[in-house]
């Protein structure tokens, strides 16, 4: 099946026209700017935006659906729903369970994307996301202490036979005993290595970013604040010039000025958008589990029942829109922010984050209010609405 989607405004970190032509065939991109296409496939997409598919590898659920289980239906739901919010492709994310590891969630979310790339069916999951048990008690945020381990090489080997090559993400905190070897085996095995929950100083932040560390959870949450004579870890990322750095762009978990001038600091190419999302997101009101623990959306955020945060309700949607609005980047830099950097930092950016030829079809139309009308993934519409589900059925055809 060849298609084009005709005169729409075409935009990724790498480029914005005005009115172009995007050309699919067989699940990925053929063409951009100039197609040329003698069948009767065109769609007029003149007025609309297209953006590279949204990518999320920082979130433990939404639309009422977790991803830290041990029910690969319930992941499978997820990715149906998530759709709904631009995300054409994310990590499943797992985290502590008690006394133990979450042996039993990892082998759920490994069996859940070998599943997925049998019946590929809405947004795709690219592998696996470890955030915890190994941070630090002192910033370990809504995960409990009963979570917690110290890494140990027998358990880093079991970490990868259990994700049966899934594992893309790890959040440790490098100043713990035996991280230094978890670090290095990770690296070895091609996992992105990230600080996070994590009671670092600024050198020993430049120690971990040595050691192969390229990514940082959630800029500013659960770490040393940046402070003029202690400036923690965040300093050191930012004059690293290629770590990457999480932000969760709801405005609650961090002020709006402060958004602003981390994006100023890291760049918006080394800024990653995430939603650190809940099972709640979707849902106003809502009240669900995170690893056990009760949480209810509230005030903007997901908290649990003292008040604490614990993670957040956004959609990557509304991320964009929050973006635009409340930090200095252009349509362009956010792009960047909510595909590529993501890609990049989990080493598929030769396929994933961009609108350029040769790269899956995975790409979300927009109105000029920036109100999600479609998603598509490797060229299959996932999510549509506003009339756009009769102007792409034919694709279904």
């Amino acid at each position: 099946m060849s298609f084009t989607l005709r005169g729409a405004r075409l935009v990724d970190a790498t480029m914005d026209v005005a009115s172009g032509d995007l050309t699919i065939e067989n699940g990925t991109i053929q063409a951009v700017q100039h197609a040329k296409v003698d069948s009767g496939n065109v769609i007029d997409a003149s007025k609309m935006l297209i953006l590279p598919g949204f990518i999320d590898v920082h979130t433990h659920g939404g639309g009422g659906h977790n991803l830290h289980t041990t029910d690969a239906q319930e992941i499978e739901n997820y990715t149906r729903w998530v759709a709904s919010t631009g995300v054409t492709s994310f990590l499943v994310a797992v985290v502590g369970t008690p006394n133990c590891m979450p042996e039993a969630q990892l082998q759920t979310a490994a069996s859940a994307i070998e599943q997925w790339q049998h019946d590929r069916q809405g947004a795709e999951p690219l592998g696996i996301f470890l955030e915890g048990p190994y941070i630090n008690e002192k910033r370990r945020g809504a995960h409990p202490p009963i979570w917690l381990r110290i890494p140990k090489p027998e358990e880093t080997e079991r970490l990868l036979e259990l994700t049966n090559g899934h594992l893309k993400l790890v959040t440790i905190a490098p100043e713990l005993p035996g991280a230094r070897e978890m670090i290095q085996s990770l690296l070895a095995a091609g996992v992105t290595m990230s600080m996070g929950h994590t009671d670092m100083n600024y050198d020993q932040a430049q120690e971990a970013i040595e050691l192969g560390i390229t990514h940082m959870t959630h800029c500013f949450n659960a770490m040393q604040p940046l402070l003029h004579r202690a400036p923690g870890p965040l300093a050191a990322v930012a004059q690293s010039e290629h770590v990457t750095g999480e932000l969760i762009a709801d405005g609650v978990h961090v002020h709006p000025a402060v958004m602003s001038a981390l994006v100023k600091m890291l760049s918006p190419q080394r800024t990653v958008v995430i939603t650190d999302a809940q099972a709640g997101a979707g849902i106003p009101d809502s009240v669900f589990e995170f690893g056990g623990q009760i949480a209810r959306a509230l005030c903007g955020a997901a908290r649990l029942e003292d008040g604490s945060l614990a993670g957040s309700i956004l959609t990557l949607d509304q991320g964009l829109r929050n973006i635009l609005e409340m930090t200095c980047v252009n349509l362009q830099e956010a792009s960047g922010m909510l595909s590529y950097n993501a890609a990049r930092s989990i080493k598929v950016a030769d396929r994933k984050g961009l609108l350029r030829e040769g790269y899956d079809a995975d790409f979300v139309i927009l109105d000029e209010s920036l109100a999600l009308q479609a998603t598509i993934r490797q060229g299959k519409v996932v999510y549509a609405q506003n009339g756009w589900d009769e102007r792409l059925a034919l694709l279904e055809q």
